[in-house]
Order: structure tokens, then C-alpha cells, then sequence
């Protein structure tokens, strides 16, 4: 009798039912969605579904169900036509509180969801995706890099003790207004040696310094940026952005994603498979970022300060996040000097408040980050720090039939607090409203605050870019290798090769099984590896038959032929595949984008034929021929036959 172990049998029994199970979610087509989730302040409830039911039934746009699902709701539709004209609607009627955006609604079983078991995303090039279009905003750019100079400026003027009346950004430049000749000389001096160095030797300085207007008292200097040195910022800028939106996309878990540049101040971002594209839109379009200023304690009267709009030339209203006993937001007056900005930050953790457990986010900066608020601690105790959050919303607006793409900004403080005592690089960060609004805001932080603002000024679903006519070449592809295959391995090999044909197909069932669990997102060169896999498959079968064969001609039992072609056919079997899982590995750490996905559907495959081919194949061969006494094999050719087992 031939050896087979029952764990085997039952390793087999497991695994197939593990792929059919798996597979199934590719038999459920995804079904055209709009989803709707919340902005910051706004909430996802049974009376924002209510609403949703109402334009949709006054507009009478057939739909097919609106489920309310945790802090999104999703409307589905018969097909994209009526899709497409309930997002437009839903935007006007909506407003900028919600985030209205296509998608396309999985329509997989409830009991296999809970399981894991979700319908394997295709790529661009199949499915389509979410296309946005961002532009690196230059004058942003250019009022933060003034920003820096002014700040650069002041701290060098203070350290040489120089006074000045002023110093800051215009549209001429930096402009500093000093008291003396004297101090403007010493000032540009200073400046040319403290602020104004070049970035690398031989490169000019990225400031241009002259002398402005002059009265009897006010002698003004102007430090005016370089159109070279803007031209270098902005390129640094937007590599800047490539890398932090390449991290937010890895926070998404989205598989072979397109990010890059395109001309001198444009970032495209192709998401392939995206399931959620309400929160790709917000985590890409929406930058927060946290600003700490020290709150000008000069102003007796922040309501006063706001009614008559008189405040120090230093110093700006913001508002808290919580409202007073007029119902309005709470006015307090800040220094507009930045202690500590976004782009200092290196971690960002949301966590209650070991205190009184109400929601915050543990915040660490970086070396300069955390000298910078040492120094600012150690000399303020006592004295109150606000932390402000900053968010760029993106909006969309219907006007006269056309989507216009803006953005809002929103600034609020949300901690207004007293320093109690001197910290650097760790510390918390409190005032946040729930652990969800913490959570959030810990991942914008953690993903990396842009260096300048980039507005999605284009935003799309992208459908196939060969439409179905790219899926249905695809599938046809599919069907017909394996079709020619089983054909081809039946007719050769009679009932051994009915047996491999059994085998591939569980291969193929495994293979969508195992892309599916991990999301790996399927393209067409993903497609191109499902047939080479499929042909490499039947390879290690042709080796065990032939092997079988030669042992039958040399005058084995049928038995005994089965036992050694399956032992002497594993070397050569395991030989060829390892060589063909190295060249994958090569394609996947040296490819990329679609390469790349060629690459894990070809390892994938390589690793499921290798199971399929040899220990399925073997566990039917015993089952069939295990327990009887044969006379020959059905093995195919001219030496079929054996000493009687």
C-alpha cells in the first residue's frame, strides 16, 4: 500500500477549504456607493440619514439602500448613472460639513466579512480608483519661508543687541525698520553673517539685501528673497510633500499606489482598489498640523481686543475651541511667533490622559523641536501656552453646473493652559473633544506635516482604463490557459493528468484565496502572472508522470512507481521553483508599480502550485490507488503498465 499519512489528508482537507472559502468574494460583484463621512465638528447620525433619505426621495433618485455604518453612511445604487447624479446632489444639499465621495460598495455576505474573507481590489487598469490632482500652494510656501527669515531676523538683531522698531514680511521682502544708520549698517552686517549663508559653498545667498526708505527716524533694510532661492525651496518643498503623502497613503494600506510629481508644482496620486475613498480624501486633502504660541498676557481684554480689533502688531486673535456664555467662540490674543511647529514633530500618539483620563495625544519633537520648547519652559513658568490646531478642509462647490475646488482653513486653540513647570521633547497634548478627534489628528501628525500647504484642485474616480473590455481579455486569458491546460494534461496523461486538472484548479482557487486575504491589489500584469503560474503548475505534474512512467519501464509495481515518482521528482520539482521564487523576489525589490504586483502573484502562485501539484495530487493518486491491488497504471504512453501490485 502506498504511504500517505492521514495528517496529510487532513492538511489537504484544511487547506482547500481554507482557498474555497477565501475565494468566494470574487463571485460578489461590488455595487456603485456614495459615502458619506463627517468633517471635524460635524456628526454621522440616524438624523443626517434621515435627511439623506429625503433629497434622495424629493430629487426621486432610485437607490437601493442607505445603511448607517459606525461614522459613514453609504447610499447604494442600481448603477453609476444614478450614482453619479446623487453625488452631485448630495454635495450642494450637504454643504462643507460632510465629505461626499464615490465609491464602490462591497456586496460580500456579512458572515464572510467577520471572517476576513473581503473581495480581492483591483487595480486602475481593471477597477479603476481615486485620482486626485494636488498643487503645492506657492504663496503659502513663499509667507512661510518670509515667516522664517522674520523670526531668523529678530532672534539674530536681539543677540547683537541691535534695536529695531520692526521687522516684518511684505510683499517687497522682509522689511526691518531701525532707529540709526548706524543700526541699519550693523544690522545688515549681522544679517549677512548670521542669517543670509548659503545653503552650499558657491551658491548665492538666498537673501538680497538693500536699503529701503529713510526719514529722520526710520531707516528701513530689505532682506528680499532670491527667484533662485524660492526656485530651490519650492523644488525641496515638493519632494518634501512626495514623501509625506507617500506616508499618509502607507497609513491608508493602500498596495501599488502612484505618487508623483508633475510639473514644477503638482503631485498626483492615483489610489488603485481603494475601498474607502471618503477617507482617503480626507487623510490626502485635509493637513492639520499643531502650532504652540505663547498667549500675549498684555491684552487684559481678548473681547475688548476683538471688538475694537486693536492688538500688538506681534500678537493675533484666535479663538478656543469651546464656546462662552454668549454662545461664541472664546477670544484669546497670541504672540504670532511659532515656539514650535508641525514640521518638528517626530511621533504622535493618541492616549487618555493618565491625569483624568479625558482624550489626548502624547506629542515628541525632535532635537531642535525639544531644545526650543526647553528654553521656552525654563523661561516662562507660570505663564500660559496655547496650542493651535490648524486644518486645510478641501470643498467643493457646485456654481452655475461646474465643481469649483477651494479650501478652508480652520484655527482654533485648542489648550489655553499654564506652564506649571519645564519640558522638552515629550509631553501631551490635551483639550481635544473625543478619542476619535485625538486618533485623527495623532495620524495627520504621525503621517508628517507638509511643508506647504497642497490643495486637491482635481479629484476623480477613474473607471478601467480599458474599460471591461481590459477585465473580460483578462479572464478570457485565464480561462482559456487553463482550459488548453487540462485539455492538454487529460489527454496526455489519461487519468493522472485528470488528477493534475483537479489540482490546477484548486491551485487557481488557493491562489485568489491567498491574494484576497492579504488585499494584494490584482492588474493586469498581476493577471499575467495568474497564467504563468498556471503553466508552471503543470510542469511539476509532467515530472511526476514522467517519473512514474520510467519507473513502470523499469519494472516497478504500479505502487511502488507511484512512491518513487513522487520522491524522485521532488528535487527537480523544488529545484525549479526555488529558481522561479529568487527571479520573483528580484522583480519585487528592483521593480516597481506594476512589477511589483507581477511579482507577488508570480511568489504567490509558485508557492501554491508547489503544494497543489505534489501534495494534492499525491493525496488523490493514494485515495484512488492506494488500497487496491492494480495491474497497471492510467499514466498515459506506451508503458502503462507494471508488475501486479
Amino acid at each position: 500500500m502506498n504511504d500517505f499519512p492521514r495528517w496529510k489528508y487532513v492538511l489537504v482537507a484544511a487547506v482547500l477549504l481554507f482557498g474555497i472559502v477565501y475565494a468566494l468574494p470574487i463571485l460578489f460583484p461590488q455595487q456603485p456607493a456614495v459615502q458619506i463621512s463627517a468633517n471635524r465638528g460635524a456628526t454621522v447620525d440616524l438624523a443626517l440619514k434621515e435627511k439623506v433619505l429625503g433629497v434622495l426621495q424629493t430629487r426621486k433618485l432610485d437607490f437601493k439602500d442607505v445603511e448607517l455604518d459606525g461614522d459613514r453612511l453609504l447610499v447604494r445604487f442600481a448603477n453609476t448613472e444614478v450614482q453619479l447624479a446623487a453625488s452631485d446632489v448630495l454635495k450642494s444639499e450637504l454643504g462643507d460639513q460632510y465629505v461626499v465621495a464615490l465609491n464602490l460598495a462591497s456586496t460580500v455576505p456579512g458572515w464572510l466579512r467577520a471572517i476576513g474573507a473581503n473581495r480581492m481590489p483591483l487595480g486602475l487598469d481593471l477597477q479603476g480608483g481615486v485620482h486626485f490632482l494636488m498643487e503645492v500652494d506657492q504663496k503659502a510656501a513663499l509667507a512661510k519661508m518670509q515667516q522664517r527669515y522674520v523670526d531668523d531676523i529678530r532672534a539674530a538683531l536681539r543677540n547683537a543687541k541691535i534695536r529695531y522698531e520692526s521687522v516684518n514680511a511684505s510683499t517687497q521682502g522682509v522689511v526691518v525698520v531701525l532707529r540709526s544708520e548706524a543700526d541699519r549698517r550693523q544690522a545688515g552686517n549681522v544679517i549677512a553673517k548670521d542669517v543670509n549663508q548659503p545653503e552650499k559653498l558657491g551658491d548665492q545667498p538666498p537673501l538680497e539685501l538693500s536699503d529701503g526708505a529713510t526719514t529722520a527716524d526710520s531707516f528701513t533694510l530689505i532682506a528680499r528673497l532670491r527667484d533662485t532661492a524660492v526656485l530651490g525651496q519650492m523644488r525641496q518643498i515638493v519632494a518634501s510633500n512626495l514623501t509625506t503623502l507617500r506616508n499618509r497613503v502607507n497609513q491608508l494600506g493602500v498596495s501599488e499606489p502612484l505618487i508623483q510629481q508633475q510639473g514644477a508644482n503638482r503631485i498626483v496620486v492615483e489610489l488603485p482598489g481603494v475601498q474607502d475613498t471618503a477617507e482617503a480624501k480626507k487623510i490626502l486633502g485635509a493637513q492639520a498640523t499643531l502650532e504652540y504660541h505663547a498667549v500675549d498676557e498684555s491684552v487684559a481684554n481678548p473681547y475688548e481686543a476683538e471688538r475694537t480689533g486693536i492688538v500688538p502688531p506681534d500678537s493675533r486673535i484666535y479663538h478656543m475651541n469651546t464656546n462662552g456664555l454668549d454662545g461664541k467662540p472664546v477670544p484669546v490674543v497670541l504672540k504670532k511667533k511659532i515656539i514650535v511647529g508641525g514640521d518638528e514633530l517626530v511621533d504622535a500618539r493618541a492616549m487618555p490622559d493618565p491625569q483624568n483620563g479625558l482624550p489626548a495625544v502624547s506629542v515628541t519633537l525632535n532635537a531642535l523641536g525639544g531644545k526650543k520648547m526647553l528654553d521656552f519652559t525654563t523661561q516662562n513658568v507660570g505663564h500660559r501656552m496655547a496650542v493651535v490646531y490648524i486644518e486645510r478642509v478641501p470643498e467643493t462647490k457646485i456654481v452655475d453646473g461646474k465643481e469649483v475646488h477651494s479650501f478652508k482653513v480652520n484655527e482654533e486653540v485648542i489648550s489655553n493652559a499654564v506652564i506649571q513647570g519645564v519640558f522638552s521633547s515629550h509631553f501631551q497634548t490635551t483639550g481635544l473633544d473625543s478619542m476619535k478627534t485625538a486618533s485623527e489628528l495623532a495620524l495627520l501628525l504621525r503621517a508628517g506635516s507638509l511643508a506647504a500647504p497642497a490643495d486637491i484642485v482635481e479629484e476623480r474616480v477613474i473607471g478601467p482604463s480599458l474599460g471591461q473590455d481590459n477585465i473580460a481579455k483578462g479572464v478570457k486569458a485565464v480561462i482559456l490557459g487553463l482550459v488548453s491546460v487540462l485539455i492538454a494534461a487529460a489527454i496526455y496523461y489519461h487519468l493522472f493528468g485528470l488528477i493534475a486538472d483537479v489540482a490546477l484548479v484548486f491551485n487557481l482557487i488557493l491562489l485568489v484565496a491567498v491574494l484576497s486575504l492579504f488585499q494584494a491589489t490584482l492588474t493586469m500584469p498581476g493577471i499575467a502572472g495568474i497564467v504563468l503560474t498556471l503553466g508552471m503548475a503543470i510542469d511539476a505534474n509532467v515530472l511526476i508522470c514522467e517519473r512514474v512512467r520510467e519507473e513502470l519501464r523499469n519494472g516497478s509495481t504500479p505502487l511502488a512507481a507511484i512512491r518513487a515518482g513522487y520522491e524522485k521528482a521532488w528535487a527537480t520539482i523544488l529545484d525549479a521553483n526555488v529558481t522561479h521564487l529568487l527571479a520573483a523576489f528580484g522583480l519585487f525589490f528592483f521593480g516597481s508599480g506594476p512589477i511589483k504586483g507581477f511579482a507577488v502573484t508570480l511568489a504567490i502562485g509558485i508557492l501554491t502550485s508547489m503544494f497543489t501539484s505534489v501534495t494534492v495530487t499525491h493525496a488523490l493518486v493514494n485515495l484512488i490507488h492506494g488500497k487496491r491491488k492494480l495491474k497497471g497504471l492510467s499514466v498515459g504512453g506506451g508503458y502503462a503498465r507494471g508488475i501486479a501490485s
